[in-house]
């Protein structure tokens, strides 16, 4: 059943300072997992077995699918921010008109870095927020619940004073609704490339678990690991990764896979959740997705089972010869989802 309600309090504005806590680089396949520079109150999930986390190449078409016949969407579904609807902050707007849909909006010029953080209950997210006014859409992807999103405005060093703040009494329409709609780390368009190239890889699926058995095939044999990228992006913070841009060059970090796979996914009908966290052995921060779909497929190298979320680490599938630091035995731990 499908939940509409909404309820949107503007609160007064205080002078709120944030300390934002150091920032998870992706060590083994480098970059930082979440541009906020760190997010509070995540808590990680418990280990798990991988699938597709072995270093093959793939499935291959061998393996069998199962569920009811895929019909490929009709448009795809958008983020649009919403300055007309949007809350005015200092400087800037916080769109939270959108909600229920799974996701917000904002946007603000400061000449001071900007924070956009997103708060429900003990969890908190923060995201980079642009200064110069481009906005950034980020998931409500702490299910349902009371949302204070604040625009931050740096001070000295790692401490942040709120320059404006809006509350929303967020209904999610359902628990994909956050994952089947572009967000900052998952940024395409109804014309970007890889929402082409997902529908050219759809074209003639049978059901669900075609449409992933055929992108991660795709996905595992095309593009390559980059070694020299993971190289540069080793300490760095605040990267964000781009689909069309992975798909042009053909090769990417595992944020950049993740990020990828969740366009194509998400631009298909298919829920996706970008995830970070940990890996073991090795306690390697980490990229990888995990998928929803309503059948199966069933391979050698990998099982995506019906009505539940479903890991598929597309970084070590292609990676051959495991230059992202990673043995094939491999358990995961849950940090930050997207």
């Amino acid at each position: 059943m499908r939940k509409r309600l909404r309820n949107i309090v503007i609160p007064l504005v205080a002078a709120v300072t944030l300390a934002v806590i150091a920032a998870f680089a992706l060590a083994g396949c480098s970059g930082d997992a979440n541009a906020s520079g760190g997010s509070s109150g995540a808590q990680p999930g418990p280990a798990a077995s991988p699938s597709g986390a072995s270093g093959s190449s793939g499935g291959g078409q061998d393996g069998s699918t199962s569920g009811p016949a895929y019909s490929e969407p009709t448009q795809v579904l958008l983020s649009p921010f919403s300055e007309a609807e949007a809350e005015p902050v200092r400087g800037g707007y916080i769109d939270v008109s959108h909600v229920d849909e799974g996701y917000a909006a904002a946007s603000c010029v400061s000449d001071r870095r900007l924070k956009l953080q997103v708060v429900n209950g003990q969890n908190s997210y923060n995201y980079d927020l642009p200064s110069d006014g481009t906005p950034i859409v980020v998931p409500m992807n702490m299910g349902d619940g009371q949302y204070q999103i604040r625009v931050m405005a740096n001070t000295s060093g790692s401490s942040y004073a709120e320059l404006g703040s809006v509350s929303a009494d967020v209904q999610l329409e359902s628990e994909f609704a956050p994952y089947l709609r572009p967000s900052m780390f998952c940024d395409y368009t109804a014309d970007s490339a890889a929402v082409a190239k997902a529908r050219e890889l759809a074209a003639g699926a049978t059901n669900e678990g075609d449409v992933v058995r055929a992108i991660y095939d795709w996905m595992t044999a095309n593009v390559t690991y980059d070694t020299g990228k993971a190289a540069q992006l080793a300490s760095a913070t605040g990267y964000v990764p781009d689909p069309d841009t992975t798909l042009q060059e053909k090769t990417g970090i595992c944020f950049d896979y993740a990020s990828l796979a969740a366009a194509m996914f998400r631009s298909l009908g298919i829920p996706c959740k970008i995830m970070t966290g940990y890996v073991d052995p090795g306690d390697i921060y980490h990229a990888w997705n995990l998928i929803y779909i309503d059948g199966q497929w069933v391979s050698a190298e990998i099982t995506v089972d019906a009505d539940e979320w479903s890991r598929i680490d597309l970084t070590f599938a292609a990676d051959d010869e495991g230059v992202s630091g990673a043995s094939d035995n491999v358990s995961y731990t849950d940090r930050y989802t997207y």
